[in-house]
């Protein structure tokens, strides 16, 4: 039996919406007290959010385990510490990955860094993934790279990957996911991969589907057995794409 394929665009402003005097945080699946149970994740994508972080501010220590975090700073600075040592400024064009494992610790905080004037001067604007890894427990694990130079090709880039044939900037915990970023500029056009599960997102600027549909800054798409399909950028344009060949379903039976 072939699964029939579907496409839902979710816009900016469908997202749910935290606010505080120091975040605001738009989030595409159910994440904290926003819960429905009709949008938990998107293959094995359980968590997607954007966020602007005040200067000054940030999520001071908190846990994580048996999750694959990945983060990625749009314009702005963020400190990365944790209870295995790592610690250090995340900037644009960097990717970072923390496999959190049995259990780590962590802060993500908008300041200051010695010798660095423009650390933690500015909002931090930031989008953090979190993926179900193939196997719980184990030891956790750190990792980023920058890729500022690789992206200004225009194609996606294979920022992140689990895929043991691949060659990623960063390995993840996942042999069934792949992230891509890419800035494609005006007019130029980039093939999506073709996945059970892609779930692309607009970071900046606009960008138009194969059959014209139009997408915005903070706009998704979720496509499930898809076929192929492409982006045009109508401006300057930056795109995320999860490409995912299993589900969650699946991700926890071991199938």
């Amino acid at each position: 039996m072939v699964a029939a394929s579907s496409r839902r665009v979710i816009r900016s402003d469908e997202r749910a919406r935290t606010a505080t005097e120091w975040l605001e945080s738009r989030h595409s699946f159910s994440f904290g007290d926003h819960y429905d149970p009709d949008n938990t994740h998107h293959g094995v994508l359980l968590a997607f959010n954007e966020d602007v972080v005040a200067p000054g501010a940030g999520f001071d220590t908190h846990r994580h385990r048996d999750m694959e975090v990945l983060t990625w700073v749009v314009s702005g600075t963020m400190v990365h510490s944790d209870s295995d040592g790592h610690s250090g400024v995340l900037h644009q064009g960097l990717v970072q990955r923390m496999s959190a494992g049995s259990g780590t610790e962590h802060t993500e905080r908008n300041d200051p860094w010695p010798d660095s004037p423009d650390v933690g001067a500015a909002p931090a604007h930031l989008v953090q993934s979190w993926v179900i890894p193939d196997r719980p427990g184990g030891e956790s694990s750190y990792q980023q790279h920058d890729v500022t130079a690789e992206l200004g090709a225009g194609e996606l880039v294979l920022v992140a990957s689990g895929d043991p044939g691949r060659d990623p900037a960063i390995g993840i915990g996942n042999r069934d996911a792949s992230l891509h970023i890419g800035r494609p500029a005006p007019r130029r056009s980039v093939a999506l991969p073709v996945a059970r599960f892609v779930h692309l997102f607009v970071v900046a600027g606009e960008v138009e589907l194969s059959d014209g549909t139009s997408l915005s800054a903070g706009d998704t798409v979720r496509f499930t057995d898809h076929g192929a399909e492409s982006v045009t950028a109508s401006s300057a344009a930056e795109i995320m794409v999860w490409e995912m060949h299993r589900g969650l379903t699946d991700q926890m039976t071991g199938t």
